[in-house]
């Protein structure tokens, strides 16, 4: 599948799907008229059918599962335009959203990658800019920290509690459900990297991005609704564990990634005194199961 020419087109949509309905007519239907590209993990629901007879312009990529940040590569490598929109299958832009990003990218060269305001299906804010997962933001997540103090950058540093989004922001990263990444900025800094399957991927790239001396930015004047956990039904909490270890790993070296391995386990192992649940001891087996370099081979 040959992309057009990067000046062709404005904007390339790009969407992983993985069994994704019912959300992903709605995805579909906001962006209806864009150059989109479908990126299919093998999807068992009639997923393809259904993006076959209702949106015959879509491009589809076929590949076996290699998480978020495989299947966006996959997307954008057959992109043209000059951004790519990579939005999940379980969001939808509102409105002229799309429009409104792109503009403000243009009026912002120094910005490589652009989030809007996701909000919840009854119009609730999700927090999406967010700072640096380091030691400390995760443990004010992990220990529950952020409880005590939660509209506070001390104790929530994590989820910015400081920030409302209600005003454009420069920040660390972005929750990635619906992100607008510069084309020549990609070509730059490079795709995400795959051996992040799936939590993390977006982080790692951001912060590659803004170390290349590219800005992330919040942008609160489009809007897009994220259902949130649709196609991974939440089942997917050692990955997410195993995302903040290699992150520590990638940007700050071994022995931060086994202080974060350390401080990961203690606080599954409290949780788990409080609340009996499945997952938080699946994690305590992974955590305990080596150290931070044997857990990422």
């Amino acid at each position: 599948m040959e992309p057009p020419r990067p000046d062709a087109i404005e904007v390339t949509v790009v969407v992983v799907t993985w069994n994704a309905l019912p959300w992903l007519e709605q995805c579909l239907d906001s962006v209806r008229g864009r150059d989109v590209v479908v990126v299919d993990h093998g999807s068992t629901d009639g997923t393809l059918d259904f993006v076959r007879e209702h949106h015959p312009a879509v491009r589809i990529v076929q590949q076996e599962n290699k998480g978020m940040g495989g299947g966006n590569n996959a997307g954008m490598r057959v992109a043209g335009g000059r951004y790519f929109f990579l939005l999940n299958s379980d969001a939808w832009v509102v409105g002229d959203g799309l429009d409104r990003l792109v503009a403000f990218a243009d009026e912002h060269p120094e910005a490589a990658v652009i989030g809007p305001r996701l909000v919840n299906r009854d119009g609730t804010l999700q927090r999406s800019a967010r700072g640096e997962p380091t030691l400390w933001p995760l443990a004010t997540e992990y220990l529950f920290l952020r409880k005590l103090a939660p509209h506070t950058r001390l104790l929530n540093p994590l989820y910015r509690g400081d920030f409302a989004h209600d005003r454009v922001e420069e920040v660390d990263w972005l929750f990635g459900p619906a992100l607008l990444v510069r084309h020549a900025a990609a070509d730059q800094v490079g795709l995400f990297d795959e051996s992040f399957f799936m939590f993390s991927e977006e982080v790692d790239w951001l912060t590659r991005f803004r170390h290349a001396g590219w800005k992330v930015l919040f942008f609160p004047d489009a809007e897009v609704v994220h259902v949130g956990g649709a196609s991974h039904g939440g089942r997917l909490y050692v990955e997410n564990l195993r995302g903040h270890i290699r992150y520590a790993s990638k940007h700050r070296g071994p022995k931060a990634a086994e202080r974060v391995r350390l401080m990961l386990l203690w606080s599954l192992r409290l949780r788990a005194l409080v609340l009996r649940r499945e997952h938080y001891r699946e994690g305590i087996r992974f955590l305990s199961s080596g150290r931070a370099d044997t857990l990422l081979r």
